[in-house]
């Protein structure tokens, strides 16, 4: 069953460091990222992201990020791989999940999702994903002696 798992994310921290000036306000960078989620996404987000500058201020970038926490209730975490731009006006990403990174009740999500943000609010993240074929709490019952 594919799910639509909405929710907000805000960033709580930001470190950013050049590696190589281009020149004329161009540059590489990596920044490393903290956020937390709320809604059908609880938890919090360590991202890596690579962004490449131009010299007018926009950047593309790509990142990995681990979320940690329950995704419409279940518990785990799972890693993303983003794609996407900085303007004027914010960032816009798209991202799927990484195959086999789940853990826990997350352990065969998958899916993909993206969002827009505006400098300083919280994003709204749409996220359609699929859970696997994990047996349910009822099926596993059935499989214990006694059951």
């Amino acid at each position: 069953m594919t799910t639509d798992a909405t929710c907000t994310f805000q960033l709580t921290g930001w470190d950013e460091t050049t590696y190589r000036d281009i020149g004329q306000g161009a540059k590489l960078t990596h920044a490393k990222v903290t956020q937390t989620y709320a809604g059908k996404i609880e938890g919090s987000g360590c991202t890596d992201y690579l962004l490449s500058y131009t010299v007018q201020g926009t950047a593309s970038f790509v990142g990995l990020e681990q979320i940690t926490g329950r995704v419409e209730g279940r518990q785990g975490s799972f890693v993303i791989q983003h794609s996407g731009a900085f303007t004027e006006g914010g960032a816009t990403s798209r991202w799927e999940v990484v195959a086999g990174s789940g853990t826990g009740e997350l352990s065969q999500l998958t899916g993909s999702g993206r969002y827009q943000a505006s400098h300083g609010q919280p994003a709204e993240v749409v996220f359609d994903c699929h859970f696997g074929s994990e047996p349910s709490s009822k099926d596993r019952l059935a499989g214990t002696p006694g059951h």
